[in-house]
């Protein structure tokens, strides 16, 4: 007589009848058991569960996600800038290293989905089209319409997670390191190091990362007795400078033509850059005019890239843990998408629950080279 192993090796590909046929329940509730929908005695979870693991059953993960309203995607937003390689960025490969190494193991696909600057974001239709279950958001920016799209998202209960950008006043869903923290320790470090006028080169501040590593400088300089400017006028000021480029090389390169004759009149002796590729950019343009880093001035970096370990001299740098971010960020959208299929519910925007929680707040390292 022939076992359900035997006909299995004789007819192939068990279905979701012989699994109800085994554990004599109906069709339609084996499906209930593996699509998780409805109410289901522990007992008769048990005895499908059994049936599938001695047919050696696996469902067919579309029909799946289609019983369940499911797209089996978590999505990743992703600025588009013409021209500039994202992913070859330090910071996007991180966090979508950390996104995907979640997804992946958690049983989901990853969707990049690309929104060019200045268009508008539609972050719930991505959920109303069923094209992703979650999303995460890279590159975010504190506009009014951002704000107002976000609000969307967190007041209809969609399961999504900023990475490194907060909004005040807001109870977004969010993964952040502590920038001021990090800023903080750059500066300070440079200060133990003898410098005392310190120019900053920030980024856009749409950016709330750049408002917090302006935090951290002016924190600093102002423990030490030092007098952090307020302006992008440098004559205005006894002590440092402000510069503000985005985050690109090529603003590093532009910012040492006004740094640069402040530097060989003593007006200023070391730089802290909100990136690393400010802070090459910065360095090649001041060796176009014969200053060179580590002896001239001192400059540090922020990310900890691969290229801030390979400069000459090696460059100082803020060690973020971009990678942990993205994991985590993944992490927090997929808890929620389990916490919905057994039905828990979401509290409002204006009300502190699960999901309107404190944000999730990782730690930077300094890391010391041969740049200061």
């Amino acid at each position: 007589m022939l076992t359900w192993s035997d006909m299995l090796g004789v007819r192939g590909m068990v279905t979701r009848k012989e699994v109800a046929a085994m554990a004599g329940v109906s069709e339609a509730t084996v499906s209930r058991v593996f699509n998780g929908v409805g109410p289901m005695k522990e007992a008769t979870k048990q005895k499908v569960l059994e049936a599938a693991a001695a047919l050696n059953y696996h469902p067919n993960a579309i029909a799946q996600n289609f019983a369940r309203r499911r797209s089996g995607n978590i999505g990743v937003v992703l600025p588009y800038v013409p021209k500039v390689h994202i992913f070859t960025t330090y910071y996007f490969a991180e966090v979508l290293s950390g996104i995907g190494e979640q997804a992946r193991t958690s049983g989901y696909d990853m969707l990049l989905m690309f929104r060019a600057p200045g268009e508008g974001s539609d972050y719930s239709g991505f959920f109303r089209s069923h094209k992703v279950d979650g999303c995460v958001i890279l590159g975010a920016t504190d506009t009014p319409q951002e704000r107002a799209e976000l609000r969307k998202l967190h007041e209809f209960g969609y399961p999504y997670c900023l990475v490194n950008q907060h909004y005040p006043g807001e109870a977004f869903q969010l993964v952040d390191a502590d920038h001021v923290q990090g800023s903080y320790e750059a500066v300070q470090h440079m200060i133990s190091q003898g410098k005392r006028s310190i120019a900053f080169l920030n980024g856009s501040p749409e950016y709330s990362n750049s408002g917090d590593r302006w935090l951290g400088y002016k924190r600093a300089m102002q423990e030490a007795g030092l007098l952090a400017p307020e302006t992008n006028m440098p004559d205005q000021m006894p002590q440092g400078m402000y510069y503000e480029g985005n985050y690109s090389r090529k603003s590093g390169l532009r910012a040492a033509q006004t740094i640069g004759p402040y530097l060989k009149e003593g007006k200023v002796d070391g730089i802290f850059a909100s990136n690393d590729r400010m802070a090459i950019g910065l360095i090649q343009g001041l060796r176009e005019q014969g200053l060179q880093p580590g002896t001239d001035y001192s400059i540090i970096g922020y990310d900890d890239s691969e290229a801030a370990r390979v400069t000459d001299p090696p460059l100082t740098t803020v060690a973020v843990p971009f990678f942990d971010m993205g994991r985590m960020a993944a992490k927090l959208v997929l808890e929620r998408l389990q916490q919905e299929a057994v039905g828990v519910k979401l509290k409002h925007a204006g009300q502190r629950g699960e999901w309107g929680q404190k944000p999730t707040m990782l730690e930077t390292q300094l890391i010391i080279r041969q740049s200061v």
